[in-house]
Order: structure tokens, then sequence, then C-alpha cells
């Protein structure tokens, strides 16, 4: 009999292993290959409850009338463990293809796993929610068998946020109003389970939403080109480390077809986690495209995903010389929690801009405010019931100017300049609709004027110019604006877009050379980027906002990585560089200012 705990294969012997080192587990088999079921029999801990194990609760539920999904129904069950206690928060399991897992009689065995394991202390108290995929009509397949449900595909294979607003809107208040549960909102307390199309689509839910769900395991799962899906490695080297935990299990008899090579995939994924930083583990065995291998092994796959918090390996620092990883920006790679809160209770934040001296200046514009935040200190509000500000920049004459959405008992957009010692507003340039604006060093202010698609320069010397004239157009509802540190360039994001165009700055102001040089990263299912506030360090990196996050670029225009919003359900609007040494970089959140240390410095 072939033993079920197999020998680690050296780490010579597979590419991925020598990809990941001491994070990835690549388990081979001795002896000829044999039916699966026979190469990975079932665990005594999956096929029985051992003596005096108190047996959990397992009820079958249906949901219809689905919003996210129209018209979808399905079928789904509900495990509540003998020690539930409705006065203490119980962890949560997801899996989808439920009927596959909650099957005492099928290849993962999941209550009777999680009975022994719950009574011997080796995972939380969890209640498990088994779902169905969905299916629209009114023939659909028995709740206990795979069959062709209708929107299997669609909801499992489709990157974005769909499926995870399902579970948080729909399905998750379902059965806890239902069963009358108290389920833990900690992330580090909720895990998603799937295989094939449902191990992606686990790891996706997780993806999009990492203040929800902080664990992930994927068997067999599909992270091929069926609907995108095998963007996923690349997507994970050049975005930040997002705080989840991830098991991936394959074998190399996997599938092999149109859509992709699902063995080869999943080593993808297991290198990029490798490089990323990841507390990850990948088993790679033997088995084919089913549930024989996961469930073989699910028991020590429940001990390891549900194991105490550890510290995760650093990401790697192999990089070619010049390639601007995150780890050249933040400390460690980035870790979750290291975006601080600087204020909140504001309207709207927005019009983020640093100074010299280290100071970072928002605008609150719904209220008409002006705050300054010093380098070691708490906001302070430095103007009331000033313009309503988009954005500004200090001018080298050491006086705010400011792009303006109106102003108390005045409704007129406007470029304005304020004295910082009287505070007294001027009128630079009317006539205009600007968004946000950069100041150089020998007086000329940009701005973008969102609506024509323009940037318009008017010199700081100006008072009262009725409408300048644009110096560049054609751009999809330009937005923010920043200059590099020898103010020679000048970069401008596009907000329903998906570039940031460069150009260069002539002696006598004229822009020249004019290219979409970057291009932003835009969430599935979307087709504007929300390229919004930008700013630059002194080493040529420019920082755009957008609804991906805050995305970093460097000099030559590669995307090096998209550092993680500070609240995943929000878009950022504004950032810039303040702190000491101008090494915090802070972003305008909504009705919250945050901020994080980096290893660059921001251009003043």
């Amino acid at each position: 009999m072939i033993p079920r705990i197999l020998r680690a294969a050296h780490a010579s012997s597979s590419p991925v292993a020598r990809a990941a080192g001491t994070m990835l587990l690549a388990w081979s088999l001795v002896g000829p290959a044999v039916h699966s079921a026979e190469l990975y029999p079932l665990p005594a801990e999956s096929t029985a409850r051992k003596a005096g194990v108190p047996q959990g609760r397992v009820q079958s539920f249906a949901l219809s009338n689905s919003v996210v999904f129209r018209d979808a129904a399905r079928d789904g069950w509900i495990y509540i463990p003998a020690q539930y206690d409705p006065a203490k928060p119980a962890a949560l399991m997801v899996f989808m293809d439920g009927h596959a897992y909650v099957d005492e009689k099928g290849q993962q065995r999941v209550p009777i796993v999680f009975d022994n394991l719950i009574a011997a202390g080796e995972m939380p108290v969890t209640v498990g929610v088994f779902l169905n995929p969905g299916h629209v009509g009114g023939d659909a397949p028995p709740a206990s068998g795979w069959g062709n449900r209708s929107n299997r595909s669609f909801e499992y294979d489709s990157l974005g946020s769909q499926y995870v607003k399902f579970l948080l809107e729909e399905a998750l208040p379902f059965v806890t109003k239902t069963f009358s549960l108290n389920l833990s909102t900690d992330p580090s307390q909720r895990a998603l389970c799937g295989m094939s199309s449902g191990g992606i689509c686990a790891f996706t839910a997780a993806w999009e939403r990492p203040d929800q769900f902080g664990r992930v395991l994927s068997q067999i799962g599909s992270f091929v080109n069926i609907r995108g899906g095998h963007v996923y490695p690349a997507l994970i080297r050049k975005t930040e480390r997002k705080p989840i935990r991830v098991f991936l299990q394959d074998g190399r008899n996997d599938l092999n077809n149109v859509h992709g090579d699902w063995p080869l995939a999943n080593q993808t994924m297991a290198s990029a986690l490798a490089f990323a930083g990841y507390d990850f583990k990948f088993v790679f065995g033997d088995g084919s495209h089913s549930g024989q291998h996961g469930g073989a092994i699910l028991p020590d796959t429940l001990r390891w995903l549900w194991r105490p918090a550890t510290i995760a390996p650093a990401p790697s620092t192999n990089n070619w010389r010049g390639d601007e990883a995150l780890n050249k920006v933040l400390p460690g790679g980035g870790q979750p929690g290291d975006w601080q809160l600087v204020g909140e209770g504001y309207g709207f934040t927005d019009g983020a801009a640093g100074d010299a001296q280290g100071n970072l200046w928002f605008s609150d514009l719904n209220k008409s405010d002006l705050w300054r935040v010093p380098p070691e200190g708490q906001p302070e509000k430095w103007l009331a019931g000033g313009p309503k500000i988009s954005g500004m920049k200090w001018g080298a004459d050491g006086k705010l100017y400011a792009a303006t959405q109106g102003g108390p008992g005045d409704l007129k957009q406007r470029i304005v300049v304020i004295d910082p010692v009287t505070k007294e507003v001027e009128t630079v340039a009317s006539n205009v609709k600007p968004n946000d604006l950069v100041v150089t060093r020998n007086g000329r202010i940009y701005f973008t004027d969102t609506g024509a698609g323009q940037v318009v320069m008017v010199p700081t010397s100006a008072r009262n110019l009725g409408g300048p004239r644009p110096v560049a157009g054609g751009i999809t509802a330009p937005n923010g604006i920043a200059l590099s540190a020898d103010q020679k360039q000048l970069i401008v994001s596009e907000y329903k877009g998906t570039n940031v165009w460069t150009f260069l700055i002539g002696e006598e102001g004229a822009l020249f050379g004019g290219e979409r040089y970057m291009t932003l990263v835009v969430p599935p299912g979307k087709t504007e980027s929300a390229g919004d506030g930008s700013t630059m360090d002194a080493d040529g990196r420019a920082y755009v906002t957008s609804t991906a996050g805050i995305q970093m670029f460097d000099w030559t225009g590669r995307l090096g990585g998209v550092i993680a919003k500070p609240r995943a359900d929000t878009t950022p609007v504004s950032c810039a560089f303040g702190g000491p040494g101008r090494q915090y970089l802070f972003v305008c959140d909504k009705d919250k200012v945050w901020r994080r240390k980096t290893l660059v410095s921001g251009t003043p």
C-alpha cells in the first residue's frame, strides 16, 4: 500500500520547487501509476468520526431570486458544529460546488473532517456554508450531482468582485439570519474553498476582498484562460501582497486543453506567490482533474490553513538591475496594516499636496476647508470657508496655487493663489474648468480640464486672466497631473481611459512629444481606470491613484506594482509625499486621509 504521506521531491526535480524554495512542498509518488483512488486513499479521519467526537448538524437550504446573478437559483447546505456557542463568533468556511464537499460518502467528506479536527482543537469552531453554482431556468439538475448548472462558469471563472458581492450581500446574510448565526468578521477566521473553477473562484473572492476573507484553499484550480484567469500570476507579482493565506493542490495529470495547461498554471501561480512573499503551500502530485487527491490530504490541508498566524517570508529580491518592484518602494515589500489613519470625519478629501518642509496639505472640498498636517503632528484646519479646492501645489514664490470648484456664495471655477501670511485669495484665471494642477519653478501653472480633454497653461503672474489657451488635447478625461523632479517632464492620468500620458516641457512652456506612456491596470469588468491624483518621487517613479490601487511606474513607463488601497471598498482620490524627509505617501480617501512609510522621497 502506498503511504498517504508522500516523500518530498528534491528541489532539482521540480522547477516550481526551485522557484519557491522552502515555501513550496512538491509531493511525488513511489511506484507505478495507478488509479487516483488507489494512489490517494482517504485517511481514517475523513471516513469516520473518532470515538467520542460529537457530530455537527447539516441542514439544506435553497437560494433564489438573486439580484447579483439575476434570476439564478441554487442549493446550499449549512454545517453547524456541535461546539458552536452563539455567544462566541464562529469561524466561517465557504465551499463552492457545495454538494461535492458536504457529501459524507464523496471525495471530500467535510462534515466528518470538521467534526474530528474541531474536537481535537486542530481548527477553530467553524461553520461551513456549502453553495452550489446558480442555475437560470426551470431545468435545474439535482442538488446532489454536478449536472449542467448554467451559471457555473460565469460565476466561478469570471474575474472581478461579482461573486464576493453575492456572498457578502446575499448568501451570507441569508444563512446568518435563517440559522441565527454569530459569525466572525475577522478575515483571518473566514476561509474560501473550491475545486477546478470553484478553486479560482475562491481565490478571486479573497483577492477582491481580503478585508473579508483571509484564507483560501484551491484544489485543481482553473487558473487558465477560461474567462481570463491566466492573468493572476502577473497580477500577483505586480500587486502589493494581500493578507491572504493560500493552499494550492494540483496533479501532473490534470487537464491540458484549449483553455490552458492546469499543472503548468498552478505551478506558475505557486512561483508568483513565492515571489510576492505570500504565506502559501503548493502540493503537487500525480492526480488528474478530480477531488481525490485534495480529499486525501484535506485534514492536513485544514490543519495548515487554520494554523496560528505566522510571519510571511520577505518578497523575492531577485530582480534584474533596474527593475522597479514594490520592494524598492515599500519596507519589507509591504505588510497588512501599513496604512496609518491620519484623520477622518471629513466631507470629501482631495487635493493632496506636499511642501518642501514636509507638511501635507489637503482640502475638505465639500466643507470649503483647507487642512495642514505637520511632519510630526495632527491635522489642523488652516483655512475655513475658503474655495472648494480639487487640486493644489505650492509655488517657488512660497504661495499656494489651487484649482477650485467654486466656494461659499460663488459657484464659478477658477485658478486661485492664496497668500500664506494673510490667507488672501486672488483669482489667477477665470472662465476655466480646472481639476488638478502643478506649478513649475519658473512660474507656469499647468492644469487639467477633464471635460474638454485638455491641459491648459497659465503664468503664476496672471490675475483675472479669462480663458487661457490649452497646450495639449485629445486626452480621455485627464485628471491627475504631476512634474518630474527635474521639471522637464509632465505626466497626466486618464480618469475614463487606461493611460498615463507624458509630455516634455519646452523652454517657453509648450508641451511636445505627448505619448500614452504608461498603461493603468483596470479591474475586471471595468473599462475605466479612475486614474486620479498623481505624484512622483525623487527617483522618477510615478504614482497614480485608481480603482485598482495606487499604481507605481518606473521612469521608463513600466508598471512596477500596485500598492494596496487603504480600504478595499473605496477608490483613493489623490496622493502626495509628505512627513519627515517627505518619505510618507499620503492618500485622500473620501472621508479619510491615510499615510504609510516608504523607502523613497517625494518631490515637493
